[in-house]
């Protein structure tokens, strides 16, 4: 187990539900895909290192889960803006999903 964290710690983390809009391959990088997504007051892209395990045209629609405030970072020459968040199960990989379609984009996971 990691480090145990304060409530104060996890509340700086914001998790929202994100809905895919485009998927496709980085073109620089061959287990990334940049991902648009709609977080409901904003869109912004996403590299996702998911290749091997989604295809692009899988995951477009899908209402994701994602961390909304990580600082950006440049990855292989593309920005991320976000990141998104899976589980790992043996050598799968799964990303974490909302079933209820009626979730709106944006909306908080607390």
């Amino acid at each position: 187990m990691a480090d145990p964290i304060t409530y104060d710690d996890f509340a700086k983390i914001e998790l929202r539900v994100a809905k895919v809009l485009e998927a496709r391959p980085h073109p620089n990088a061959d287990k990334l895909l940049l991902l648009q997504v709609d977080v409901g007051d904003e869109q912004k892209q996403i590299v996702a290192g998911v290749r091997a395990h989604y295809t692009p045209e899988s995951l477009v629609g899908k209402n994701i889960v994602i961390v909304n405030n990580l600082a950006p970072a440049m990855l292989r020459g593309e920005t991320s803006n976000g990141m998104l968040l899976a589980a790992t199960s043996g050598e799968k990989v799964v990303l974490l999903t909302v079933d209820d379609a009626e979730c709106i984009p944006g909306a908080k996971i607390k």
